[in-house]
């Protein structure tokens, strides 16, 4: 088990990036959730096996297809046990 921290810069909101990172994420059996930050990025926490977490973190990296991703920080962090996905603020 792992957990990830993305900050994911571009263009990331209103084009369904959250819901769609959700639907990925669910489909991956990953936990943690994703919302947007106040300065036009998009923050997500992914919690799971490696492999699922690693791929939606390669996922981030191009997201829905009207989004337009320039930059995507990684940070690694401790699992602390996070259950399904949401969509925050």
């Amino acid at each position: 088990m792992i957990r990830r921290r993305v900050i994911v810069s571009g263009r990331v909101q209103g084009v369904f990036f959250r819901g769609a990172t959700q639907t990925a994420a669910e489909q991956r059996g990953v936990a943690g959730w994703v919302r947007n930050l106040p300065d036009g990025t998009v923050e997500a926490v992914f919690e799971g096996p490696p492999e699922a977490v690693g791929s939606m973190v390669a996922w981030v990296g191009h997201g829905p297809a009207d989004a337009r991703v320039t930059g995507v920080d990684v940070v690694e962090e401790v699992p602390d046990g996070e259950s399904g996905f949401a969509v925050r603020g």
